[in-house]
């Protein structure tokens, strides 16, 4: 998946891994429930960071808010504590209760001794405003949509818009969800950094893929106003600490901005990066732990990683994706149809070819 071409390897300086998805990193698995009626055009993502018990055993994270026009949660307790302990729930903004709930009650049935023998927990749910397709106000997600994307969560998953992104637009065209990865050898060793977005931000005239400012020739989008978000999750099995993946979550903004972002005044850009390294147990035996991290004066290489990762995967989520019909009825065009339209446009047909498209 993602966009395993060699425009990128061109581009890159370190190869994708095999799948080219966040789930390249061992024991990470996402899954979808995307809902289609009449009216609706939603639904649900989930990101597993593993297989095992995430609440007794957690993960060190961290969030970054690059812009806070937002209504995620958990974020505060990630911040404080460095650490996650439950799954990613991603869906539309005015689902974030109901998934909230559920993952709520995922989490109560498989740790009896939350709110008894210890405290409570940190549900995470990250939202982008689907209501340009979606008849958001008919508030169409359940607690079943949520259950149903954690059974259906797996290492191959879909692109475009599925999911938490069936509703989604990017750059005034179709967006969603989208995918990549790189691979990096440390001390003899593969490691892998995975990203995984949900695009729903951006002004068309401002798409820049890869130095084609291709988006000023889509000449049928005419907002003026920057009104969406982007929520970007970025996970890998390198041993960074909370304090350096708040430093690879702020390098995302980098990747955001180099497909042609402003983060403009209406759109919620949030990112939140974990290592699947160093868990940090709930009931620990020891008060000493011992971790290993990065060396700081090299992690310029895993920021270069981030951009490439986070650019990739949200020209992903464009070329994955499908032409929609919006709320309206009215079609809303993806990235292939969009340059289909340019006709016999030399950049464009170059980009359709480039992207595999």
């Amino acid at each position: 998946m993602g966009l395993n071409k060699p425009l990128l390897f061109a581009l890159s300086d370190t190869k994708p891994g095999p799948k080219n998805l966040i789930t390249d990193v061992a024991g990470v698995t996402v899954g979808h429930k995307t809902i289609v009626t009449d009216r609706l055009r939603t639904g649900v993502t989930v990101i597993n960071p593993c297989p095992d018990n995430i609440f007794r055993e957690k993960m060190p994270a961290a969030t970054h808010v690059i812009n806070g026009f937002g209504k995620s949660t958990g974020l505060i307790q990630i911040n404080e504590l460095g650490t996650i302990e439950t799954p990613l729930v991603l869906t539309n903004t005015l689902s974030v209760g109901t998934a909230s709930m559920a993952l709520v009650k995922r989490m109560l049935a498989e740790n009896p001794e939350i709110g008894l023998s210890t405290g409570s927990v940190n549900p995470i749910i990250m939202e982008c405003n689907d209501s340009s397709i979606n008849h958001i106000r008919d508030l169409g997600v359940t607690e079943d949509d949520v259950n149903d994307a954690f059974a259906a969560a797996t290492i191959d998953f879909a692109e475009g818009g599925v999911g938490g992104g069936t509703g989604m637009r990017c750059y005034e065209l179709k967006g969603g969800i989208g995918s990549a990865s790189r691979q990096v050898e440390i001390d003899g060793k593969t490691f892998t950094m995975g990203a995984l977005v949900m695009s729903n931000f951006g002004l068309s005239t401002d798409l820049n893929i890869y130095g084609h400012a291709i988006g000023k020739k889509f000449v049928d989008n005419k907002d003026s106003k920057e009104k969406g978000s982007i929520i970007t999750i970025i996970a890998t099995d390198i041993p960074f600490n909370s304090r350096q993946l708040k430093r690879i979550a702020k390098r995302s903004g980098i990747g955001i901005t180099r497909t042609g972002s402003f983060s403009g005044n209406g759109s919620g850009e949030v990112t939140l990066a974990f290592s699947t390294a160093n868990r940090v147990s709930h009931f620990p035996d020891h008060e000493l732990s011992t971790v290993q991290a990065i060396t700081d004066d090299k992690i310029d290489r895993y920021f270069r990683i981030t951009v490439d990762i986070v650019n990739e995967a949200i020209l992903s989520s464009l070329a994955h994706a499908q032409t929609t019909p919006d709320r309206d009825g009215k079609p809303m065009l993806c990235l292939k149809d969009a340059l289909l339209q340019l006709g016999n446009d030399e950049e464009a047909l170059q980009l359709h070819s480039d992207l595999g498209l």
